[in-house]
């Protein structure tokens, strides 16, 4: 579609959204001005929706308060955020219709990826409260996939499935992507060998460009990313596989904008800032302007080459403002922190913390082993700490840690753990 048209398809849609929201929702109500007239109206005129404003009208009246655009008893579905960021969970109801449009924004990114109906797919995912990876499995059922269920199971079962069934399409967070490898290292299986895994969706958090390499050359597959989130209800963007790394957002069914992080004014192409989502499909739990803490850098729809006239994202979500510390004058994010230890083959799993030692904030970094060939455990505190100094900027306290004494993650990997005290934390 040429994007005047696809601009048009947006202002009608953004207008019909707005008068159900005006009509339905006491919390739209009181925050939506009359008469918008144009795109640059709405995003002159309405105010930007921030995580706290939700959770404050669920408190009106819990468990979904005023937020709703629907009678609550029309929802066919519950799902709340993963609460990773240490703040109370947002809680949502779908109407049959949103889930229905929901899944078929999943249908859209996994059709690009190359994913078609005579593929086997498997989803390793917990089947939560969380939406996560939920929007997927119905994808596949849908486009005429054999899913082969395996919520419940272990990673030993799960890698024992994908290679006796020769599975083509998996999808996981890339944190459990790297628990997989290393059970399956564990096991005795070549995963590039053994299995069959052709296209994996690595979605849910952003990931470093080591972790990528690593996800790809143990399974031998490519890896794709997509990201959505629960307030959205649905996908909004999935990567191309004409581009590595550009990731198509699904304007049909979403208005982005990219803000910068303080002043809060548009930027422009090829410039970092925040996305703010405005959702056009949703009709029980409407989005308007969300401020998603998401940092991005937008890129226009022909630099691509694919043919899709669609706007994306340059490596998808490279980081969240709120994940940002700043230790001693130096910006650090968990992504960056990973793309130093992963790249050390010695390493089977960390666990990053910030902590208060002798009056000073200091990164700590607890780290497992595996045995590898020439590898020098009793030396890799003092590498690990002396590349993290080189790349970074700064110097962390690395510790060796008993074997299994960290947690895995089959979701989310953890933020920072924050063991300052709270006065000191910023």
């Amino acid at each position: 579609m040429p994007r005047a048209e696809l601009e048009a398809w947006q202002w009608r849609k953004l207008q019909r959204s707005l008068r159900h929201a005006r009509s339905h929702s006491p919390f739209w109500r009181e925050r939506l001005p009359d008469e918008i007239t144009s795109m640059e109206d709405y995003a002159a005129r309405v105010p930007l929706l921030y995580k706290s404003d939700l959770l404050a009208a669920e408190q009106q009246a819990p468990p979904y308060g005023t937020w709703p655009s629907i009678d609550p008893v029309r929802g066919v579905r519950h799902h709340q955020t993963s609460g990773t960021s240490g703040n109370p969970p947002v809680r949502t109801i779908d109407t049959a219709g949103d889930w229905t449009w929901s899944t078929d924004t999943f249908c859209t990114s996994l059709y690009a990826m190359g994913v078609r109906p005579h593929h086997k797919g498997m989803v390793a995912f917990g089947y939560g409260l969380f939406m996560g990876f939920w929007g997927m499995h119905y994808a596949l059922e849908r486009m005429g996939c054999t899913l082969v269920p395996a919520g419940g199971l272990d990673s030993r079962t799960r890698i024992q499935l994908l290679v006796d069934y020769g599975i083509e399409v998996v999808g996981l967070t890339p944190s459990y992507a790297m628990r997989l490898i290393e059970t399956a290292r564990e096991m005795g299986i070549d995963l590039a060998k053994e299995a069959n895994v052709k296209i994996i969706l690595a979605g849910a958090e952003p990931r470093s460009n080591f972790t990528t390499r690593t996800i790809e050359e143990a399974f031998g597959a490519r890896v794709f990313n997509a990201a959505g989130t629960t307030e959205f209800g649905g996908v909004f963007m999935f990567e191309c596989p004409s581009r590595r790394n550009a990731c198509h957002i699904i304007e049909p069914s979403v208005i982005e904008e990219v803000l910068h992080p303080e002043t809060k004014q548009p930027v422009g192409y090829g410039e970092e800032g925040v996305r703010v989502t405005t959702g056009l499909a949703r009709e029980g739990m409407q989005l308007f302007r969300h401020w998603t803490e998401d940092l991005v850098v937008k890129r226009p729809w022909s630099a691509c080459g694919c043919g899709r006239t669609w706007d994306f994202y340059d490596g998808g979500i490279i980081r969240r403002v709120d994940d940002m510390r700043k230790i001693r004058g130096v910006s650090v994010t968990p992504v960056m922190v990973e793309d130093v230890v992963r790249a050390f083959d010695e390493v089977s799993e960390f666990k990053t913390s910030i902590r208060t030692v002798r009056g000073l904030d200091t990164i700590h970094i607890d780290v497992e082993t595996r045995s590898v060939p020439g590898g020098e455990t009793a030396t890799l505190p003092g590498r690990i700490a002396e590349q993290f100094k080189r790349e970074i900027g700064m110097h962390p306290e690395v510790e060796l840690a008993a074997a299994g004494s960290l947690p895995r993650q089959e979701w989310k990997a953890a933020r920072f753990h924050d063991e300052r005290p709270l006065v000191s934390q910023h």
